[in-house]
Protein backbone atom coordinates (compact mmCIF):
# COMPACT_ATOMS: atom_id res chain seq x y z
CA UNK A 1 0.00 0.00 0.00
CA UNK A 2 0.94 3.41 -0.24
CA UNK A 3 3.35 4.86 2.26
CA UNK A 4 3.13 8.98 2.30
CA UNK A 5 5.91 10.48 4.52
CA UNK A 6 5.89 14.09 5.31
CA UNK A 7 7.23 16.76 8.14
CA UNK A 8 5.25 17.40 10.99
CA UNK A 9 5.40 21.08 10.39
CA UNK A 10 4.74 21.33 6.76
CA UNK A 11 1.33 19.33 7.71
CA UNK A 12 0.64 22.07 10.38
CA UNK A 13 1.08 24.98 8.29
CA UNK A 14 -1.25 22.85 5.40
CA UNK A 15 -3.83 22.28 8.02
CA UNK A 16 -4.00 25.84 9.67
CA UNK A 17 -4.61 24.67 12.43
CA UNK A 18 -2.72 23.68 15.47
CA UNK A 19 -3.13 19.87 16.65
CA UNK A 20 -0.31 18.26 18.53
CA UNK A 21 2.38 15.76 17.26
CA UNK A 22 0.88 12.87 19.66
CA UNK A 23 -2.72 13.68 18.92
CA UNK A 24 -2.00 13.51 15.27
CA UNK A 25 -0.54 10.45 15.41
CA UNK A 26 -3.25 9.02 17.61
CA UNK A 27 -5.86 10.57 15.48
CA UNK A 28 -5.21 10.37 11.83
CA UNK A 29 -5.39 6.69 11.87
CA UNK A 30 -9.29 7.03 12.12
CA UNK A 31 -9.44 8.23 8.94
CA UNK A 32 -8.38 4.66 7.33
CA UNK A 33 -4.84 4.70 7.47
CA UNK A 34 -1.96 2.57 9.34
CA UNK A 35 0.72 4.60 11.17
CA UNK A 36 3.83 3.54 9.49
CA UNK A 37 7.05 4.89 11.82
CA UNK A 38 7.73 8.04 13.00
CA UNK A 39 11.24 9.63 13.22
CA UNK A 40 11.72 13.27 14.84
CA UNK A 41 8.97 15.34 12.92
CA UNK A 42 8.80 12.75 9.99
CA UNK A 43 5.74 11.26 9.84
CA UNK A 44 5.10 7.89 7.28
CA UNK A 45 1.24 6.93 6.87
CA UNK A 46 0.11 4.50 5.12
CA UNK A 47 -2.98 4.68 3.20
CA UNK A 48 -5.27 1.62 1.25
CA UNK A 49 -4.60 2.49 -2.54
CA UNK A 50 -8.62 3.06 -3.59
CA UNK A 51 -7.87 6.61 -2.19
CA UNK A 52 -5.22 8.23 -4.17
CA UNK A 53 -6.40 11.82 -2.94
CA UNK A 54 -4.51 10.74 0.06
CA UNK A 55 -1.26 10.24 -1.74
CA UNK A 56 0.24 13.39 -1.16
CA UNK A 57 0.56 15.45 2.27
CA UNK A 58 -1.41 18.05 1.11
CA UNK A 59 -4.68 15.68 0.21
CA UNK A 60 -3.89 14.44 3.86
CA UNK A 61 -4.13 17.65 5.37
CA UNK A 62 -7.52 18.63 3.48
CA UNK A 63 -9.11 15.15 4.81
CA UNK A 64 -7.71 15.74 8.10
CA UNK A 65 -9.36 19.36 8.23
CA UNK A 66 -12.59 17.80 7.80
CA UNK A 67 -12.67 14.88 9.94
CA UNK A 68 -11.08 16.44 13.14
CA UNK A 69 -14.20 19.20 12.61
CA UNK A 70 -11.91 22.56 11.44
CA UNK A 71 -13.42 22.44 8.28
CA UNK A 72 -17.06 19.76 7.58
CA UNK A 73 -17.83 19.62 4.01
CA UNK A 74 -16.78 19.98 0.73
CA UNK A 75 -13.75 22.09 0.04
CA UNK A 76 -14.31 24.70 -2.92
CA UNK A 77 -11.76 25.98 -4.87
CA UNK A 78 -11.74 28.53 -7.12
CA UNK A 79 -10.85 28.48 -10.70
CA UNK A 80 -10.07 30.95 -12.85
CA UNK A 81 -10.52 31.26 -16.54
CA UNK A 82 -7.79 31.20 -19.14
CA UNK A 83 -7.18 31.77 -23.06
CA UNK A 84 -5.37 28.44 -23.09
CA UNK A 85 -6.69 26.07 -25.77
CA UNK A 86 -5.10 22.62 -26.16
CA UNK A 87 -6.58 20.90 -30.23
CA UNK A 88 -6.40 17.02 -29.86
CA UNK A 89 -5.65 16.27 -33.45
CA UNK A 90 -7.81 12.78 -34.63
CA UNK A 91 -4.15 11.26 -35.48
CA UNK A 92 -3.97 10.38 -31.72
CA UNK A 93 -6.92 8.74 -31.44
CA UNK A 94 -5.55 5.09 -32.23
CA UNK A 95 -2.77 5.84 -29.86
CA UNK A 96 -3.34 7.61 -26.46
CA UNK A 97 -7.22 9.49 -27.22
CA UNK A 98 -7.47 11.19 -24.07
CA UNK A 99 -5.87 14.19 -22.51
CA UNK A 100 -6.85 17.52 -20.18
CA UNK A 101 -4.93 20.29 -19.20
CA UNK A 102 -4.58 22.70 -16.32
CA UNK A 103 -2.70 26.12 -15.70
CA UNK A 104 -1.89 26.62 -12.17
CA UNK A 105 -0.21 29.99 -11.51
CA UNK A 106 1.57 31.86 -8.09
CA UNK A 107 2.90 28.44 -7.12
CA UNK A 108 5.97 29.03 -4.51
CA UNK A 109 8.40 25.88 -5.61
CA UNK A 110 9.22 25.10 -1.82
CA UNK A 111 11.53 21.95 -1.36
CA UNK A 112 8.49 20.40 0.65
CA UNK A 113 6.36 21.05 -2.53
CA UNK A 114 9.06 19.82 -4.94
CA UNK A 115 9.16 16.50 -2.94
CA UNK A 116 5.55 16.19 -2.49
CA UNK A 117 4.73 16.55 -6.35
CA UNK A 118 7.47 14.21 -7.27
CA UNK A 119 5.79 11.72 -4.65
CA UNK A 120 2.61 12.28 -5.84
CA UNK A 121 3.37 11.69 -9.35
CA UNK A 122 5.01 8.47 -8.64
CA UNK A 123 1.93 7.30 -6.76
CA UNK A 124 -0.55 8.14 -9.06
CA UNK A 125 1.41 6.51 -12.23
CA UNK A 126 1.73 3.50 -9.93
CA UNK A 127 -1.67 3.34 -8.71
CA UNK A 128 -4.53 4.65 -10.85
CA UNK A 129 -1.83 4.94 -13.91
CA UNK A 130 -1.39 1.35 -14.31
CA UNK A 131 2.47 2.66 -14.34
CA UNK A 132 1.83 5.17 -16.94
CA UNK A 133 0.25 3.12 -19.35
CA UNK A 134 -3.31 4.10 -18.18
CA UNK A 135 -2.63 7.35 -17.10
CA UNK A 136 0.48 9.65 -17.42
CA UNK A 137 1.02 12.96 -16.01
CA UNK A 138 3.27 15.99 -17.35
CA UNK A 139 3.84 19.06 -15.20
CA UNK A 140 5.46 22.00 -17.14
CA UNK A 141 6.99 25.71 -16.48
CA UNK A 142 4.36 27.99 -18.25
CA UNK A 143 7.16 30.36 -19.26
CA UNK A 144 8.86 29.55 -22.20
CA UNK A 145 5.89 28.01 -24.25
CA UNK A 146 3.08 29.89 -25.87
CA UNK A 147 -1.28 28.40 -26.50
CA UNK A 148 -2.55 27.09 -28.29
CA UNK A 149 -1.41 23.83 -27.85
CA UNK A 150 -1.61 20.73 -30.33
CA UNK A 151 -1.90 17.18 -29.07
CA UNK A 152 -1.53 14.78 -31.93
CA UNK A 153 0.37 11.48 -33.32
CA UNK A 154 3.39 12.03 -35.35
CA UNK A 155 6.01 9.49 -37.05
CA UNK A 156 8.33 8.64 -33.94
CA UNK A 157 11.22 9.40 -36.68
CA UNK A 158 10.22 12.88 -38.27
CA UNK A 159 10.82 15.00 -34.69
CA UNK A 160 13.57 15.87 -32.27
CA UNK A 161 13.79 17.42 -29.36
CA UNK A 162 15.87 17.24 -26.69
CA UNK A 163 14.21 15.21 -23.40
CA UNK A 164 14.77 16.09 -20.15
CA UNK A 165 17.77 15.51 -18.20
CA UNK A 166 19.74 15.02 -21.57
CA UNK A 167 21.58 17.97 -23.44
CA UNK A 168 21.40 16.39 -27.00
CA UNK A 169 18.46 16.30 -29.87
CA UNK A 170 16.69 13.35 -29.79
CA UNK A 171 14.31 11.17 -32.24
CA UNK A 172 10.91 9.53 -30.66
CA UNK A 173 12.96 6.23 -31.32
CA UNK A 174 16.19 7.15 -30.22
CA UNK A 175 14.45 8.34 -27.05
CA UNK A 176 13.14 4.81 -26.45
CA UNK A 177 15.89 3.20 -27.41
CA UNK A 178 18.93 5.71 -25.63
CA UNK A 179 16.94 7.57 -22.33
CA UNK A 180 15.99 5.64 -18.91
CA UNK A 181 12.86 7.12 -19.00
CA UNK A 182 12.30 5.98 -22.99
CA UNK A 183 13.78 1.73 -22.30
CA UNK A 184 11.63 2.06 -19.43
CA UNK A 185 8.45 2.79 -21.22
CA UNK A 186 8.54 1.60 -24.57
CA UNK A 187 6.73 -0.90 -24.21
CA UNK A 188 3.63 1.21 -23.88
CA UNK A 189 3.84 2.46 -27.12
CA UNK A 190 5.21 -1.08 -29.12
CA UNK A 191 3.17 -1.85 -32.44
CA UNK A 192 1.94 1.84 -32.96
CA UNK A 193 3.41 3.50 -35.91
CA UNK A 194 2.62 6.80 -34.66
CA UNK A 195 3.43 8.53 -31.17
CA UNK A 196 1.44 11.04 -29.04
CA UNK A 197 3.22 14.72 -28.51
CA UNK A 198 2.18 17.81 -27.30
CA UNK A 199 3.39 20.89 -28.81
CA UNK A 200 2.84 24.79 -28.35
CA UNK A 201 2.03 27.09 -31.21
CA UNK A 202 5.36 27.16 -32.75
CA UNK A 203 5.94 23.70 -32.28
CA UNK A 204 7.98 23.39 -29.21
CA UNK A 205 7.83 20.44 -27.92
CA UNK A 206 6.07 20.41 -24.27
CA UNK A 207 5.85 16.41 -23.82
CA UNK A 208 5.88 12.74 -25.04
CA UNK A 209 3.42 11.30 -23.46
CA UNK A 210 3.97 8.79 -21.55
CA UNK A 211 7.34 8.67 -21.63
CA UNK A 212 9.05 11.63 -20.94
CA UNK A 213 8.61 15.83 -21.08
CA UNK A 214 10.72 18.31 -23.17
CA UNK A 215 13.36 20.28 -21.91
CA UNK A 216 12.10 23.43 -22.73
CA UNK A 217 9.76 23.35 -20.19
CA UNK A 218 12.03 21.79 -17.15
CA UNK A 219 10.69 23.21 -13.78
CA UNK A 220 12.86 25.11 -11.55
CA UNK A 221 12.95 26.42 -8.07
CA UNK A 222 12.20 29.83 -10.21
CA UNK A 223 8.96 28.86 -11.35
CA UNK A 224 6.05 30.21 -10.59
CA UNK A 225 3.53 28.78 -13.02
CA UNK A 226 2.78 25.17 -13.75
CA UNK A 227 0.86 23.82 -16.76
CA UNK A 228 -0.29 20.11 -16.53
CA UNK A 229 -1.19 17.61 -18.80
CA UNK A 230 -2.74 14.52 -18.00
CA UNK A 231 -2.81 11.75 -21.35
CA UNK A 232 -4.63 8.37 -21.07
CA UNK A 233 -6.70 5.63 -22.40
CA UNK A 234 -9.39 6.08 -19.41
CA UNK A 235 -11.66 9.82 -19.53
CA UNK A 236 -12.20 9.09 -16.07
CA UNK A 237 -9.40 8.18 -14.99
CA UNK A 238 -7.33 11.04 -16.54
CA UNK A 239 -9.56 13.83 -15.31
CA UNK A 240 -9.70 12.63 -11.30
CA UNK A 241 -5.70 12.39 -11.65
CA UNK A 242 -5.66 16.25 -12.82
CA UNK A 243 -8.09 17.11 -10.15
CA UNK A 244 -6.09 15.60 -7.07
CA UNK A 245 -2.83 17.60 -9.12
CA UNK A 246 -4.35 20.59 -9.34
CA UNK A 247 -6.02 20.84 -6.05
CA UNK A 248 -3.12 19.73 -3.87
CA UNK A 249 -1.15 22.25 -5.92
CA UNK A 250 -4.22 24.66 -4.64
CA UNK A 251 -3.82 23.61 -0.79
CA UNK A 252 0.11 25.29 -1.32
CA UNK A 253 -1.47 28.51 -2.43
CA UNK A 254 -1.43 28.00 -5.93
CA UNK A 255 -4.37 29.51 -8.13
CA UNK A 256 -6.24 27.14 -10.53
CA UNK A 257 -6.98 28.35 -14.33
CA UNK A 258 -9.17 26.31 -16.29
CA UNK A 259 -8.38 25.77 -20.12
CA UNK A 260 -10.30 24.56 -23.06
CA UNK A 261 -9.75 20.89 -24.90
CA UNK A 262 -10.98 20.93 -28.32
CA UNK A 263 -11.53 17.73 -29.44
CA UNK A 264 -12.80 17.30 -32.96
CA UNK A 265 -16.29 19.08 -32.82
CA UNK A 266 -16.57 19.09 -28.86
CA UNK A 267 -14.86 21.29 -26.65
CA UNK A 268 -14.73 21.13 -22.65
CA UNK A 269 -13.30 23.23 -19.47
CA UNK A 270 -10.78 21.30 -17.71
CA UNK A 271 -10.22 20.72 -14.70
CA UNK A 272 -13.94 20.10 -13.78
CA UNK A 273 -14.52 19.97 -10.27
CA UNK A 274 -17.70 19.99 -10.27
CA UNK A 275 -19.25 17.73 -7.68
CA UNK A 276 -20.88 14.49 -8.25
CA UNK A 277 -24.58 14.55 -6.97
CA UNK A 278 -26.07 11.16 -5.13
CA UNK A 279 -28.92 10.43 -3.26
CA UNK A 280 -28.53 7.80 -0.22
CA UNK A 281 -30.85 6.22 1.86
CA UNK A 282 -31.02 6.51 5.49
CA UNK A 283 -31.99 2.66 5.86
CA UNK A 284 -29.61 1.39 3.52
CA UNK A 285 -26.32 2.53 5.81
CA UNK A 286 -28.31 1.52 8.62
CA UNK A 287 -28.52 -1.94 7.39
CA UNK A 288 -24.89 -1.91 5.95
CA UNK A 289 -23.52 -0.70 9.26
CA UNK A 290 -25.83 -1.85 12.11
CA UNK A 291 -26.57 1.27 13.64
CA UNK A 292 -29.42 3.54 14.24
CA UNK A 293 -28.54 6.87 13.21
CA UNK A 294 -31.06 9.13 11.84
CA UNK A 295 -30.27 11.32 8.29
CA UNK A 296 -28.86 14.58 10.27
CA UNK A 297 -26.76 11.94 12.49
CA UNK A 298 -25.15 10.67 8.63
CA UNK A 299 -25.01 14.00 7.22
CA UNK A 300 -22.82 15.21 9.62
CA UNK A 301 -20.38 12.00 9.54
CA UNK A 302 -20.06 12.44 5.55
CA UNK A 303 -19.30 16.28 6.42
CA UNK A 304 -16.59 14.86 8.29
CA UNK A 305 -15.30 12.76 5.34
CA UNK A 306 -15.48 16.20 3.43
CA UNK A 307 -18.52 15.82 1.38
CA UNK A 308 -21.60 18.38 1.48
CA UNK A 309 -24.72 16.01 3.19
CA UNK A 310 -28.13 17.65 3.16
CA UNK A 311 -31.14 15.81 4.33
CA UNK A 312 -34.79 15.04 3.10
CA UNK A 313 -37.04 12.91 5.56
CA UNK A 314 -34.97 9.78 5.63
CA UNK A 315 -32.68 11.10 2.72
CA UNK A 316 -29.62 12.63 2.15
CA UNK A 317 -28.62 14.55 -1.08
CA UNK A 318 -24.54 13.97 -1.29
CA UNK A 319 -22.11 16.15 -3.33
CA UNK A 320 -19.10 14.20 -3.90
CA UNK A 321 -15.75 16.01 -3.98
CA UNK A 322 -14.54 15.46 -7.85
CA UNK A 323 -11.08 14.11 -7.03
CA UNK A 324 -12.57 11.08 -5.04
CA UNK A 325 -12.04 8.44 -7.36
CA UNK A 326 -13.41 5.66 -5.15
CA UNK A 327 -16.86 6.19 -4.97
CA UNK A 328 -18.13 3.76 -7.07
CA UNK A 329 -21.35 2.47 -5.27
CA UNK A 330 -23.69 3.73 -2.26
CA UNK A 331 -21.93 1.13 -0.44
CA UNK A 332 -18.65 3.30 -0.64
CA UNK A 333 -20.65 5.94 1.01
CA UNK A 334 -21.46 3.66 3.72
CA UNK A 335 -18.05 3.06 4.21
CA UNK A 336 -17.10 6.46 4.94
CA UNK A 337 -20.31 7.46 6.78
CA UNK A 338 -18.65 4.26 9.29
CA UNK A 339 -15.16 6.20 9.44
CA UNK A 340 -17.31 9.24 9.86
CA UNK A 341 -19.14 8.07 12.70
CA UNK A 342 -15.76 6.11 14.33
CA UNK A 343 -14.76 2.71 14.07
CA UNK A 344 -14.25 2.98 18.07
CA UNK A 345 -18.18 3.72 18.38
CA UNK A 346 -18.59 0.39 17.17
CA UNK A 347 -20.30 -1.76 20.19
CA UNK A 348 -18.85 -5.09 20.49
CA UNK A 349 -21.05 -7.99 20.76
CA UNK A 350 -20.56 -11.36 21.64
CA UNK A 351 -21.64 -14.38 19.90
CA UNK A 352 -25.56 -14.85 20.90
CA UNK A 353 -25.56 -18.80 20.71
CA UNK A 354 -21.98 -21.22 20.58
CA UNK A 355 -21.79 -23.03 17.47
CA UNK A 356 -18.81 -25.74 16.93
CA UNK A 357 -17.46 -25.20 13.48
CA UNK A 358 -15.74 -28.31 11.60
CA UNK A 359 -13.80 -28.08 8.28
CA UNK A 360 -15.48 -29.18 5.40
CA UNK A 361 -14.81 -32.71 3.58
CA UNK A 362 -13.00 -31.77 0.69
CA UNK A 363 -10.58 -29.21 2.69
CA UNK A 364 -9.75 -32.36 4.75
CA UNK A 365 -9.08 -33.98 1.54
CA UNK A 366 -6.94 -30.73 0.16
CA UNK A 367 -4.66 -31.48 3.39
CA UNK A 368 -4.59 -34.89 3.11
CA UNK A 369 -3.55 -34.95 -0.68
CA UNK A 370 -0.64 -32.06 0.37
CA UNK A 371 0.90 -33.69 3.00
CA UNK A 372 1.12 -36.75 0.79
CA UNK A 373 2.87 -35.04 -1.86
CA UNK A 374 5.16 -33.56 0.84
CA UNK A 375 5.73 -36.92 2.16
CA UNK A 376 6.99 -37.83 -1.27
CA UNK A 377 9.46 -35.03 -1.00
CA UNK A 378 7.85 -32.39 -2.87
CA UNK A 379 7.86 -28.63 -2.08
CA UNK A 380 4.66 -26.90 -2.00
CA UNK A 381 4.44 -23.68 -4.11
CA UNK A 382 1.52 -21.14 -4.78
CA UNK A 383 1.05 -19.47 -8.17
CA UNK A 384 -0.62 -16.45 -9.66
CA UNK A 385 -4.48 -17.64 -11.05
CA UNK A 386 -3.89 -14.93 -13.73
CA UNK A 387 -2.14 -15.89 -16.44
CA UNK A 388 -1.63 -15.72 -20.32
CA UNK A 389 -2.88 -17.60 -23.52
CA UNK A 390 1.05 -18.35 -24.34
CA UNK A 391 1.42 -19.92 -21.45
CA UNK A 392 -1.74 -21.65 -21.11
CA UNK A 393 -2.08 -22.67 -24.59
CA UNK A 394 0.75 -21.43 -27.30
CA UNK A 395 4.00 -23.01 -25.09
CA UNK A 396 1.81 -26.12 -24.29
CA UNK A 397 1.36 -26.67 -28.05
CA UNK A 398 -2.57 -26.06 -27.70
CA UNK A 399 -4.99 -24.16 -29.83
CA UNK A 400 -6.32 -20.99 -28.02
CA UNK A 401 -9.46 -22.08 -26.80
CA UNK A 402 -12.36 -20.92 -24.17
CA UNK A 403 -10.56 -18.75 -21.41
CA UNK A 404 -11.84 -16.03 -19.12
CA UNK A 405 -9.85 -12.83 -20.38
CA UNK A 406 -9.34 -10.03 -18.54
CA UNK A 407 -10.96 -6.79 -19.85
CA UNK A 408 -8.61 -4.55 -18.71
CA UNK A 409 -4.89 -6.33 -18.63
CA UNK A 410 -2.19 -4.75 -16.44
CA UNK A 411 0.29 -6.45 -19.38
CA UNK A 412 0.68 -8.63 -21.55
CA UNK A 413 1.56 -11.28 -18.95
CA UNK A 414 -1.70 -11.41 -16.95
CA UNK A 415 -4.32 -11.37 -19.81
CA UNK A 416 -6.66 -14.28 -19.10
CA UNK A 417 -7.37 -16.55 -15.87
CA UNK A 418 -4.99 -19.72 -16.19
CA UNK A 419 -7.13 -23.30 -17.28
CA UNK A 420 -4.32 -25.04 -15.65
CA UNK A 421 -1.72 -25.41 -13.28
CA UNK A 422 1.29 -27.21 -15.03
CA UNK A 423 2.22 -23.76 -17.18
CA UNK A 424 2.71 -22.25 -14.06
CA UNK A 425 4.68 -24.77 -12.29
CA UNK A 426 6.66 -24.48 -15.36
CA UNK A 427 7.73 -21.11 -14.70
CA UNK A 428 8.21 -21.60 -11.58
CA UNK A 429 11.26 -23.95 -12.58
CA UNK A 430 11.93 -21.40 -15.76
CA UNK A 431 12.66 -18.94 -12.14
CA UNK A 432 14.66 -21.28 -10.47
CA UNK A 433 17.00 -22.80 -13.21
CA UNK A 434 20.19 -21.55 -11.46
CA UNK A 435 19.25 -24.02 -8.54
CA UNK A 436 21.07 -27.59 -8.61
CA UNK A 437 18.67 -31.00 -9.64
CA UNK A 438 16.14 -32.41 -8.82
CA UNK A 439 13.59 -29.60 -8.51
CA UNK A 440 10.34 -31.00 -7.76
CA UNK A 441 7.15 -29.08 -6.61
CA UNK A 442 3.57 -29.37 -6.54
CA UNK A 443 0.66 -26.79 -5.94
CA UNK A 444 -3.16 -27.46 -5.25
CA UNK A 445 -4.89 -24.50 -6.93
CA UNK A 446 -7.89 -22.98 -8.46
CA UNK A 447 -8.37 -22.78 -12.21
CA UNK A 448 -11.48 -22.27 -14.33
CA UNK A 449 -12.43 -25.24 -16.08
CA UNK A 450 -14.40 -25.39 -19.76
CA UNK A 451 -17.83 -24.50 -18.37
CA UNK A 452 -15.77 -21.41 -16.64
CA UNK A 453 -16.41 -22.61 -13.13
CA UNK A 454 -13.67 -22.47 -10.49
CA UNK A 455 -11.85 -25.73 -9.98
CA UNK A 456 -9.31 -27.23 -7.72
CA UNK A 457 -6.68 -29.30 -9.11
CA UNK A 458 -3.76 -31.05 -7.61
CA UNK A 459 -0.07 -30.78 -9.80
CA UNK A 460 3.16 -31.77 -9.41
CA UNK A 461 6.21 -31.67 -11.55
CA UNK A 462 9.76 -32.82 -11.47
CA UNK A 463 12.91 -31.59 -13.44
CA UNK A 464 15.52 -34.29 -13.50
CA UNK A 465 17.85 -35.92 -15.79
CA UNK A 466 16.74 -39.29 -15.54
CA UNK A 467 12.80 -38.28 -14.83
CA UNK A 468 11.19 -40.84 -16.97
CA UNK A 469 7.37 -42.07 -17.28
CA UNK A 470 7.81 -44.93 -14.71
CA UNK A 471 8.43 -42.66 -12.51
CA UNK A 472 6.04 -40.37 -13.19
CA UNK A 473 3.38 -43.17 -12.99
CA UNK A 474 4.69 -44.93 -9.79
CA UNK A 475 4.43 -40.94 -7.97
CA UNK A 476 1.04 -41.09 -9.24
CA UNK A 477 0.20 -44.76 -7.88
CA UNK A 478 1.56 -43.56 -4.74
CA UNK A 479 -0.84 -40.53 -4.00
CA UNK A 480 -3.84 -42.82 -4.96
CA UNK A 481 -3.03 -45.16 -2.99
CA UNK A 482 -2.06 -43.39 0.13
CA UNK A 483 -5.08 -41.14 -0.55
CA UNK A 484 -7.45 -44.28 -0.37
CA UNK A 485 -8.63 -43.89 -4.26
CA UNK A 486 -8.15 -46.71 -6.73
CA UNK A 487 -7.82 -45.26 -10.70
CA UNK A 488 -7.56 -47.00 -14.42
CA UNK A 489 -5.14 -45.11 -16.59
CA UNK A 490 -5.22 -45.36 -20.52
CA UNK A 491 -3.04 -43.59 -23.70
CA UNK A 492 -3.30 -40.39 -23.73
CA UNK A 493 -2.05 -38.09 -26.51
CA UNK A 494 -1.54 -34.91 -25.65
CA UNK A 495 0.37 -32.43 -27.46
CA UNK A 496 2.51 -30.90 -24.17
CA UNK A 497 3.82 -34.55 -23.71
CA UNK A 498 5.95 -37.22 -24.94
CA UNK A 499 3.71 -39.38 -27.51
CA UNK A 500 3.37 -42.88 -26.02
CA UNK A 501 4.41 -41.77 -22.25
CA UNK A 502 1.50 -39.61 -21.34
CA UNK A 503 -1.45 -41.18 -19.83
CA UNK A 504 -5.00 -40.34 -18.63
CA UNK A 505 -6.26 -41.07 -15.39
CA UNK A 506 -9.83 -42.31 -15.01
CA UNK A 507 -11.93 -42.35 -11.81
CA UNK A 508 -15.26 -43.74 -11.29
CA UNK A 509 -15.63 -43.61 -15.17
CA UNK A 510 -13.92 -39.92 -15.10
CA UNK A 511 -11.62 -38.77 -16.75
CA UNK A 512 -10.03 -36.25 -14.06
CA UNK A 513 -6.48 -35.99 -14.95
CA UNK A 514 -3.25 -36.58 -17.12
CA UNK A 515 0.46 -37.49 -16.15
CA UNK A 516 3.42 -38.36 -18.50
CA UNK A 517 6.89 -36.85 -19.47
CA UNK A 518 6.97 -33.32 -20.90
CA UNK A 519 7.97 -32.91 -24.66
CA UNK A 520 11.59 -31.31 -25.44
CA UNK A 521 9.19 -28.70 -27.39
CA UNK A 522 7.62 -27.68 -24.37
CA UNK A 523 10.22 -27.69 -22.37
CA UNK A 524 12.34 -25.69 -24.46
CA UNK A 525 9.22 -22.99 -24.83
CA UNK A 526 9.70 -22.32 -21.35
CA UNK A 527 13.56 -22.21 -21.36
CA UNK A 528 14.27 -25.15 -19.96
CA UNK A 529 16.80 -28.11 -20.62
CA UNK A 530 16.38 -31.14 -18.90
CA UNK A 531 13.55 -33.99 -18.78
CA UNK A 532 10.42 -33.29 -16.95
CA UNK A 533 7.86 -34.98 -15.42
CA UNK A 534 4.10 -33.78 -14.71
CA UNK A 535 0.52 -34.71 -13.25
CA UNK A 536 -2.34 -32.62 -12.82
CA UNK A 537 -5.67 -34.19 -12.17
CA UNK A 538 -8.94 -32.69 -10.75
CA UNK A 539 -8.65 -32.34 -6.69
CA UNK A 540 -12.42 -32.42 -6.18
CA UNK A 541 -13.42 -35.92 -8.02
CA UNK A 542 -11.03 -37.59 -5.51
CA UNK A 543 -13.91 -37.18 -2.71
CA UNK A 544 -17.01 -37.90 -4.50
Amino acid sequence: MPVVTFDYNDFISLLGHKISKDELIKRLPMIGADLDKVEDDEISIEFFPDRPDLASVEGIARASRAFFGFETGLKKYEIKKSDIIINVDSSVKKVRPFVVTALVKNVKMTDELIASLMELQEKLHGGIGRNRKKVAIGVHNYEPVIPPFTYKAVDPDSIEFVPLNKVESMTLTEILEKHEKGVDYAHILKGFDKHPLIVDKNNNVLSYPPIINGSLTEVTPFTTDLFIDVTGTDKKAINYVINIVTTSLAERGGQIYSTTVADGGKSFISPNLTADKRKLSTDYVNNILGTKQNAKDIALCLKKMGYNAQTKNSEIDVEIPAWRADILHDVDLAEDVAVGFGFDKFEVEFPKALTFGKTLPSHNLYRGLKNILIGLGFNEVTTFTISNEQDEFTKMGLKISDRVQIENPIGEEYSCLRVSLIPSLLKILNENRHHPLPQQIFELGIIVNKIFKNQYNLAFIKIDAKANFTECKSLVDAIMRDSGNKINIKSNDHPAFVKGRCASIVFKNKEIGIFGEIHPKTISNFQLEYPIIAFEAVADMLYQ
